[in-house]
């Protein structure tokens, strides 16, 4: 046997010991449960108040969807030129509203003298809310107007930007304002929006898992290592893949479940998906279509 040969079956030894020890001494903690997400059903999430049925980010899309006995809402939010708290995703309000230009170059009285229902486009190809002045909506009026809704909330300005380096503060001071720690999560693709959000918050609100941690903990459960995993969110909002990799298998929910972190998809609308997503153990879908989907989870009740 060459010198080589040697050196590498101690090394590879080494490891084996290394990885045995730790699977001895180290046990994974679960994580501490948060009692926004204490449900015993599976949960549905109307994504922007269910934007295929209703005009995105409006009341009269997220009436409807409450009228379904949805869980909650799933929407994201945007800081206006008066540092106000705006229901909204894109960065622009051209897409889905009269108004053209930035967000953050608008104050709120101006966004919500917008007309956000005038581009909508129902399944039919009509745009059966174009008269209806439909307007958008604050943080602060969503939370008010539906005060037993359970509410997902995205932070979408970067931390590199001015808004998004006060919106952390801002979010937290409102949620301590109306009372509303038990049920909201706190969520962002930036792991730092939500590290920032934390330290006001100091774990008294649910947060979820940015694209780091997803990553992280995609790397924990695929390698021999998952038992050194601490999950550093409280819930796990993803889609069915990450580029290649699958995200929507049972194992990779139960290893998730089991510190006690649930998961919940997004961008799931085809009646297989979740089904299969629902045997397989996920806790909650984030979905555009809430009729379709409340419909398949009470078909699926119990079994």
């Amino acid at each position: 046997m060459g010198r080589k040969t040697k050196v590498a079956l101690t090394l590879g030894a080494a490891g084996i010991a290394a990885w045995a020890a730790s699977k001895a001494v180290v046990k994974p903690i679960p994580r501490e449960g948060k009692k926004a997400l204490e449900f015993d059903k599976t949960v549905i999430l109307a994504h922007r108040g269910g934007l295929l049925e209703a005009p995105e980010n409006t009341r009269a899309a997220f009436s409807k969807s409450a009228a379904l006995g949805v869980n909650g809402f799933a929407v994201d939010v945007r800081l206006t030129k008066d540092e106000e708290i705006l229901v909204f995703h894109d960065e622009y309000a051209d897409r889905t509203t009269d108004l053209v230009g930035k967000i953050s170059e608008f104050t709120l009285d101006e966004l919500k003298k917008a007309n956000a229902g005038c581009k909508f486009e129902d399944e039919n190809g009509n745009f059966s809310y174009r008269e209806k002045e439909e307007q958008l909506l604050s943080l602060k009026e969503l939370l008010e107007e539906f005060p037993h809704m359970f509410i997902s909330i995205n932070l979408n300005d970067s931390p590199e930007t001015y808004e998004g380096s006060l919106i952390p503060s801002k979010l937290w001071r409102l949620i301590e304002e109306l009372g509303a720690q038990d049920r909201i999560v706190v969520t962002s693709v930036f792991d730092e929006q939500t590290d920032r959000f934390n330290l006001y918050a100091q774990s008294r609100v649910a947060t979820g898992a940015g694209d780091d941690e997803v990553k992280k903990a995609y790397t924990a459960f695929t390698s021999q290592f998952g038992h050194l995993y601490n999950p550093r969110a409280d819930l796990f909002i993803i889609p069915e893949k990450l580029g290649i990799f699958p995200l929507n298998t049972e194992v990779f929910i139960k290893f998730l479940a089991q510190l006690n972190v649930p998961v919940y998809y997004n961008n799931v609308n085809e009646r297989d998906s979740i089904v299969r997503l629902i045997n397989a153990g996920a806790a909650g879908f984030i979905t555009d279509r809430p009729t379709f989907a409340m419909e398949i989870v009470q078909e699926n009740a119990g079994q």
